[in-house]
Parts: structure tokens; sequence; C-alpha cells
């Protein structure tokens, strides 16, 4: 069998307590169609065996590596993933990468997902970052974990390097996976992800709830969108359309209520003013030109 060609991409993930999962991640990367130049695991103080079964995968793959930050003593979502995520960045051994990606513990692809994704990266001078559409196996199907075409998947962001160091790379806030694709396109550039039979993602733990619970998930969401910079009137149109989704009503109220807060109370907002204004500006166009059922108001 001839070997797979090598694509110049270097994968970041950032893992804690993943040992329930990680094995699915791994075994969709080693079956990829081409092999990632580098795939570097920061384990950010798993206490259960995540960081021995991705070792078990580095003596037959070599380009797979784990290292490991120091335990804080609890999973800290937002920032702290992207502080391990910048810890892995520096520690690459591969400095001429021309894509690079943040890749969640608890997914599995296709074959030819990243193959399906490079191409469309390749065919677009203006596409700085894709994904694949997020579905969750759930009974005997797949539940959509909806987000509208200009969103990428926060669990697996795949990025044009050039583009990615254009926008400063992702912010060590929460909701840094919103923040990022506007950033993209104040820049100029487009964000897409897209249905592919052979390129879809699978999420196998319900969105938002790797810290305590889906409801904290909620919360959390809720004042994230008022730190981001929402406009109110998106996110009272965010809430709503959550309802449709687990935990069903009361998951969409909470939302709005934390959002409402965590604004009665003034909470600290991104500090970047300009992009509050624009983020504004482009979610009133989505609310005048976009059927509510179509929205993505997560971001």
């Amino acid at each position: 069998m001839s070997p797979k060609p090598v694509v110049p991409l270097a994968i970041i993930s950032p893992v804690r307590d993943e040992a329930q999962y990680v094995r699915r991640t791994l075994e969709a990367m080693v079956t990829q169609t081409v092999q990632p130049q580098e795939w570097l695991f920061v384990d950010d103080g798993s206490t259960d065996d995540t960081r021995a079964i991705i070792e078990s995968y580095t003596r037959n793959h070599p380009w797979i590596r784990v290292i490991s930050r120091d335990n804080r003593g609890f999973r800290q979502l937002g920032s702290g993933v992207i502080a391990a995520f910048k810890f892995g960045r520096e520690r690459l051994n591969s400095p001429d990468y021309q894509f690079i990606a943040k890749l969640d513990g608890d997914m599995s692809f296709p074959p030819r997902y990243l193959e399906v994704m490079l191409e469309r990266l390749a065919s677009e001078p203006q596409l700085a970052a894709v994904s694949g559409k997020v579905y969750r196996p759930e009974k005997d199907g797949l539940v959509e974990e909806f987000i509208i075409d200009e969103m990428v998947a926060g669990q697996f962001k795949l990025y044009k390097r050039a583009a990615f160091d254009a926008i400063g790379g992702f912010t060590q806030t929460i909701l840094w996976d919103g923040i990022d694709i506007h950033r993209c396109r104040m820049k100029g550039y487009r964000t897409l992800s897209f249905d592919h039979p052979e390129a879809r993602l699978f999420h196998h733990r319900l969105m938002g709830s790797s810290d305590s619970s889906v409801y904290t998930g909620r919360v959390r969401l809720g004042r994230g969108i008022w730190f981001m910079g929402y406009h109110p009137l998106y996110a009272i149109a965010s809430g709503l359309f959550r309802m449709h989704e687990k935990p069903y009503v009361i998951g969409g109220l909470i939302i709005i209520a934390s959002y409402l807060y965590a604004a009665v109370r003034r909470e600290p907002q991104f500090p970047d003013r300009e992009f509050i204004r624009d983020l504004r500006r482009w979610q009133m166009r989505q609310l005048r030109t976009l059927p509510l059922r179509r929205m993505e108001l997560r971001q």
C-alpha cells in the first residue's frame, strides 16, 4: 500500500478527561485519506486514561504527539481551551504548515473529511476557514447541531494559516468560536460550514454539556452572548430559536434570562467596541433578511 499524501496541516487538540470519546477521534484521523503534517494533543490536566489512550496511537503514528499542561484542578471552557491551544501552537515541531486546526477530543468524521475540507479551502482565495455540519448520534439516528453556513463548527476549526494570523488567532475568552468568525468577515474573508455526505462531523456529547450540565452550558451561553456584544433583539431571537433543542423550551429561556441578567448587571463585554458595532449591524441584517427557522443565533 502506498503511503498517504501528507498535507501541510497542523492540528491541535486540547483535551481533558476524554477517555470515553478520544479513541473515536483518533480512529477517525488515522483512517483519513490524507495525513496531517502534525497532530498535537495538549492534555490539560486529565485524571482518567486520556493520555494513555493517545500514547497508544503515537507508537504507530509518529505524527501524533501528546504533551501536558499543569493541572489547574478543573475544566475551564472558553479561555482555558484556547490557553491550551496556544500552549500547543508554541510547541509544534513543524513551522512550515499552511493550515491550522483546532479539534476537540469527542468527535468523529468520515475518511475523506480532511480531503474534502482542504479541497474547498483551495478552491476559494477568500475562504479563511471551513467545517462540515455537525450531527449528534442519538438512539438510531442523527440530530443536527444547527449552524448557518457562514459559521464554522467550533469542534473542528480548519483555517488557512495566513487568514488565522491575519485575525490574530483565537481570543482567549468565552465564545472565541464566534468572535473569530466575525473578525474574519471584518477582514474581508469568508467562512463556511457545508453539508457533504463524506465530510460530516459527529459530536458524541450534547453541545454545552461538558461542564457540569447542559443547563450550566445554557447559562454560560446567555452570559457569553452578552460578553460578545449581541444586539438585544438578536439575543432574544437566539433564545427562541434554541427552544427546539434539548433541553426543550427551558434551554432557550435560560439563554435569554442569562443574557438579561448580565445586561442588568453591566457585566464586562468584549473590549473591541468597533467589533461589537459591526457585529450588531450584521445581526440586524440577519434579522431582516433571514426567516427565523433558518437562523443560527448562537454566534
